[in-house]
């Protein structure tokens, strides 16, 4: 939970944290998989965990306290419920919510490669682009994907605002840009 008085973090270092509990091999903590209302229907997968700890952020507890929600699901399982979740509606687009979806990239990586041989048209990547902008190699293994359609959130205008409202360090705050411009470098 984000205070004011809180000391600032490295969000690259807290990524690696929160990965050391919400990733197992090919598996990622996922709390539930639903279809929301939003983009006119899509199948999600409610995960846990994130690299930031925004002001403003609509994720409940398992943000913050990973260890405490969900349970494991391989990439095999997570698309099976997916899918289900999706024919149950009759929608052929999908997701991960709830959470810092690049986090376990083995998992998204083996996840979007089973979407990719899918009935599904589309896999939307809501992300808040720090590991993207730490890491172009990360950028270039999902641009292999035809059916991925990122979506970055930029969190503030400048490396202040961008530190009150997320937590992490100014010096951070370029990190999503990065991940903007490596994006359109592959495409």
């Amino acid at each position: 939970m984000l205070t004011p008085n809180m000391p600032r973090f490295n969000p690259v270092e807290l990524a690696k944290a929160t990965e050391s509990i919400v990733c197992r091999n090919d598996s990622r903590k996922y709390t539930a998989f639903y279809v929301a209302g939003v983009y006119r229907g899509i199948s999600t997968g409610y995960a846990v965990g994130c690299c930031l700890r925004c002001f403003f952020c609509w994720s409940g507890w398992s943000r913050d306290f990973p260890e405490l929600y969900g349970r494991f699901y391989t990439s095999e399982d997570a698309f099976k419920r997916l899918r289900e979740a999706a024919r149950r509606y009759r929608i052929r687009k999908a997701r991960i919510s709830g959470c810092e979806p690049t986090l376990c990239r083995g998992h998204l990586l083996k996840l979007l490669e089973l979407v990719e041989s899918s009935e599904f048209n589309i896999f939307i990547l809501e992300t808040n682009g720090i590991l993207f902008g730490a890491d172009k190699s990360y950028v270039r293994d999902i641009s292999k994907f035809t059916k991925v359609y990122v979506r970055v959130s930029l969190k503030a205008g400048n490396p202040e605002a961008f530190s009150h409202r997320t937590g992490a360090l100014p010096g951070f705050f370029e990190l999503p840009f990065k991940a903007i411009e490596y994006l359109l470098d592959y495409g």
